[in-house]
């Protein structure tokens, strides 16, 4: 695995900013246990990255929570459970990975790469639509999708793009076409983004749901380490809520 646990402290940073966090709450030396942040937000998000936890939600749920272990929050169920009265509607758990280097694995063969639009759009257009919006990979402004050829008239085979977050990770998503898939497509386009994202100075993060067991092979074999879980349940407002 290719991730220094000395660069865990830009990864916390990332997270503390993205769930709106109290400055360095999850960079204190003197912290211990879960940390709770109390918000208005119509979201309950439960998080682990290696030794932390992290409980994001409104105050009665936060309360609620104290009764269940962070292996129990961590299941999907549970939190179900927890935000019944809430409306509570799953969003998922989803396994983080993350890379702050990478061993440079040179292809036996020329590799024509396009970083354009319209190849993504064609490469889209050939994957199941559970796919292409899983990935996501029209919203993720850096491209690189791998083509059959060189020639004007090449046909994309995989396509990893990122998108920068909290200008400190490198979020990123690989989509491969179902006839190029299972030949190594996908870790090498995987390989040729998380590369460029980590020449710019960010840090990969690799996120996919616990149960796709390609894409955790996926994340192994390209280099990144498991670092945590994440846990999100939607909530629906105007619900009788749990006292």
């Amino acid at each position: 695995m290719t991730f220094d646990l000395n660069s865990a402290p830009i990864v916390l940073l990332a997270w503390e900013r993205a769930l709106a966090l109290p400055t360095d709450s999850l960079l204190s030396d003197t912290r211990n246990g879960r940390f709770t942040h109390a918000t208005e937000s119509t979201e309950l998000t439960f998080l682990r990255l290696w030794n932390q936890s992290i409980l994001s939600g409104p105050a009665h749920l936060l309360t609620a929570a104290q009764a269940y272990s962070d292996d129990e929050l961590s299941d999907h169920s549970t939190m179900l459970r927890l935000t019944r009265l809430d409306g509570g509607r799953g969003l998922g758990t989803q396994a983080l990975y993350y890379a702050d280097d990478l061993e440079l694995h040179q292809p036996e063969h020329t590799v024509h790469v396009s970083t354009g639009t319209q190849e993504v759009s064609r490469l889209e257009s050939l994957c199941p639509p559970d796919d292409v919006n899983d990935v996501g990979l029209s919203s993720r402004e850096h491209k690189f999708t791998v083509m059959d050829s060189g020639e004007s008239d090449a046909g994309p085979l995989a396509c990893s793009a990122y998108a920068e977050h909290q200008g400190l990770l490198a979020q990123l998503g690989t989509l491969v076409a179902p006839a190029s898939r299972r030949q190594g497509l996908g870790r090498l386009a995987t390989s040729i983004a998380a590369h460029e994202a980590l020449a710019a100075g960010l840090i990969v993060q690799w996120q996919s749901d616990v149960n796709n067991a390609a894409a955790h092979a996926l994340a192994i074999s390209t280099g990144f380490s498991v670092a945590g879980l994440l846990t999100r349940i939607s909530l629906q407002t105007g619900q009788t809520r749990h006292k």
